[in-house]
């Protein structure tokens, strides 16, 4: 995965409340393959009617494809465990979403696709919405610091120490236990030492 320290972009507001899975990506479109991408059925039925016609919504908006950051409201990412959730925003370019809280394993799956889940607090939350005032605005995330700024406004984020570690490193769960190997090995040599019948 790519290493996620600092992201300036433009950031997309989408002020709703239980955003769940099947709203990022509705089920029917499960059967698609994911090496054509997922971007495109990315809140598919908020985006078009059923003519698939464009409606008027914000990740229809002319910047849309340049968009990285998401903030929404809280429970962003509840319902069923799909990952193909995380897969239809990664794929739409997004790399953070900010929110108040998140489904727990979308926020899991987020992590180990490289998507920053940034939990803030309700009342921050609504000071970035209201900043933004329902139009994209340039946001810069900083992993390091965990904070978030737009304009004259520096929020902090909450994120799992681990979590943190993968996405500064740009690890996997496999690449995680790597970097302890040195400390698997000395554990493996010791436990030989005290148990050589188990040799």
């Amino acid at each position: 995965m790519k290493p996620f320290t600092q992201l300036s972009s433009l950031a997309c507001p989408l002020p709703l409340e239980n955003v769940d899975t099947d709203q990022l990506i509705p089920a029917r479109f499960m059967k698609e393959s994911r090496a054509n991408g997922y971007g495109g059925f990315l809140l598919y039925d908020m985006r078009f009617d059923s003519n698939g016609s464009e409606k008027d919504f914000i990740l229809n908006h002319p910047d849309g494809p340049t968009f990285e950051i998401l903030v929404s409201r809280r429970n962003f990412g509840a319902g069923s465990s799909r990952e193909a959730a995380v897969y239809a925003l990664v794929d739409f370019g997004f790399r953070c979403v900010i929110a108040p809280s998140f489904g727990d394993i979308f926020a899991s799956n987020s992590v180990n696709n490289g998507l920053l889940p940034a939990l803030v607090s309700e009342q921050d939350c609504e000071r970035l919405l209201e900043i933004m005032d329902a139009e994209p605005r340039q946001m810069e995330v900083d992993l390091s610091a965990q904070t978030i700024t737009v304009a004259s406004t520096i929020v902090s984020f909450e994120i799992n120490p681990t979590w943190k570690l993968k996405l500064l490193n740009g690890w996997d769960d496999i690449d995680l236990t790597l970097a302890e190997t040195s400390k698997i090995e000395k554990f493996r040599e010791n436990y030989q030492k005290h148990y050589p019948w188990l040799g």
